[in-house]
């Protein structure tokens, strides 16, 4: 069966790990003095490349994790880190949104597409949600959806960047990155919580 609950949750935690408003004005950065069709051409590019290397990971993230011998709770762990420093960027407004002129390819590939979208927070995430899927096809089914749905959000989002930024202005781009790092933080510190419970049963 479709695990909702799975879907719902790694649907949230993509979306505010990837930051859709948080990655507007970064976009508008990269592409804003570019045609309207240029913009769209980007934001598509981007979007796949990012869908692409999350589900590369979602894929052979499990048989990289075996070869190298890293199990689960040090995953969680360090993932945990990860988002927890996203998540202060967030917070603290320290983020880079600054970057050079390339060409649209390039900006599709570095800095859009990956880190910018599916970044080490998100591919931790990911992993994370493979394994609690544990075999299930239900649950790779819930997966698989969420990974499309939030990559759906995101080409919707940056294909509108022009229209968002005109209606909350660059005072509600802010307003909700915040909130997006204090949600992110949450999950962090759970991640975090889960790493340790993780290696106080398996007695490491």
């Amino acid at each position: 069966m479709f695990n909702l609950r799975l879907f719902v949750e790694a649907s949230i935690t993509l979306l505010v790990i990837m930051d859709p408003p948080g990655t507007v004005p970064v976009f508008l950065g990269l592409v804003g003095r570019k045609s309207r069709d240029a913009r769209k051409r980007a934001a598509r590019q981007g979007v796949l490349v990012s869908f692409l290397v999350i589900t590369l990971f979602a894929v052979a993230g499990n048989s990289i994790l075996a070869y190298m011998h890293i199990g689960i709770p040090a995953l969680q762990g360090a993932g945990g880190l990860l988002l927890l420093l996203i998540a202060l960027d967030l917070l603290t407004g320290k983020g880079a949104t600054n970057h050079p002129e390339v060409e649209d390819v390039n900006i599709a590939l570095v800095p859009l597409g990956t880190p910018l979208l599916a970044g080490p927070g998100a591919i931790a995430a990911t992993i994370v949600f493979v394994r609690q899927a544990d075999g299930a096809w239900g649950s790779y089914l819930a997966l698989a959806a969420a990974i499309v749905a939030v990559h759906l959000v995101l080409l919707g989002t940056l294909r509108s960047a022009g229209l968002l930024i005109k209606v909350f202005k660059e005072s509600g781009i802010l307003l909700m990155a915040k909130i997006a790092g204090l949600l992110l933080a949450a999950i962090a510190v759970q991640l975090v919580a889960s790493s340790v419970q993780g290696f106080i049963t398996s007695g490491v």
